[in-house]
């Protein structure tokens, strides 16, 4: 997401360790839970952030749900250049600029990707704009702009925000969902987009101290004193369980959400 995620960038990347009592262990990290061990095929895998483009891609599906009469070829349209623009571009150039995942894809591949997957996703949006409502194709430079300000920090990072990342990638997919397959911005589509935003934003929230632990935290030493008086020794993996697992949770809601849905418009 995009760093979904998608937050400040650290400049380097340190194996997370901690350090329980006297002991002193270094535990390198995944640069994401979702990240494979590097190498190869894995590289490209994580490239994609799982999770994350599949809960982005929900909100193109919500919204186009959310329309009168469902017209499933522009919706499956709009998710597929989403699926590009998104999960393959917008990834693509995250990487190529700080390589947050730590993947050994060349940059020249990096470039190939973005380029080509951008460039799909505008020609599927403006080829739909000619076939159904010419004023759609409003909507692709739009959408290339966050693409690339928001992923290449331009402007010294200033659609590089929290509220940049909820309107571009939960707002504004929602809304293009709906006006794919309705034609027309309505209600429900302004409402569901809100709640893409607000949810965005605790997405955000929440990743944002999970990478900072993962990457650029050097070292945890502490313990936990109870009411009791007992004592429960503080590492990194226990630092970061409670947020990795609510994100967790909220990518498969939010994709059972659309799924269910699509099940009730069929």
């Amino acid at each position: 997401m995009s760093r979904t995620s998608s937050e400040s960038r650290p400049d380097d990347f340190v194996a997370l360790s901690h350090k329980v009592g006297s002991a002193d262990a270094e535990t390198p990290a995944r640069p994401a839970f979702y990240a494979l061990a590097p190498g190869g095929w894995r590289d490209y895998v994580t490239l994609l952030h799982p999770p994350y483009t599949a809960w982005h891609l929900s909100y193109v599906v919500i919204g186009g749900c959310l329309a009168p009469v469902v017209a499933w070829g522009r919706l499956g349209a709009a998710v597929a250049a989403f699926a590009l623009a998104v999960g393959i571009g917008a990834h693509a150039l995250d990487e190529l600029s700080g390589r947050p995942l730590r993947t050994a894809i060349p940059d020249r591949m990096l470039v190939a990707l973005a380029a080509a997957s951008i460039a799909a996703a505008c020609a599927i949006g403006l080829a739909g704009a000619a076939l159904f409502e010419p004023w759609l194709a409003l909507l692709v430079p739009i959408g290339l702009f966050l693409v690339v300000a928001y992923n290449l920090e331009l402007a010294g990072g200033r659609f590089h925000s929290d509220l940049w990342f909820g309107l571009a990638w939960g707002g504004f997919p929602v809304l293009c969902g709906y006006v794919a397959v309705a034609g027309e911005i309505g209600v429900a589509a302004v409402l569901a987009a809100a709640f893409a935003v607000v949810l965005s934003l605790a997405q955000r929230t929440l990743s944002n101290h999970v990478r900072h632990l993962r990457r650029r935290v050097t070292a945890v030493d502490g313990e936990l004193e109870l009411a009791d008086g007992t004592r429960e020794p503080l590492d990194a993996q226990r630092l970061i369980d409670t947020e990795e697992r609510a994100l967790r949770l909220l990518a498969l809601a939010t994709v059972l959400l659309a799924a269910a849905l699509v099940a009730a418009r069929l």
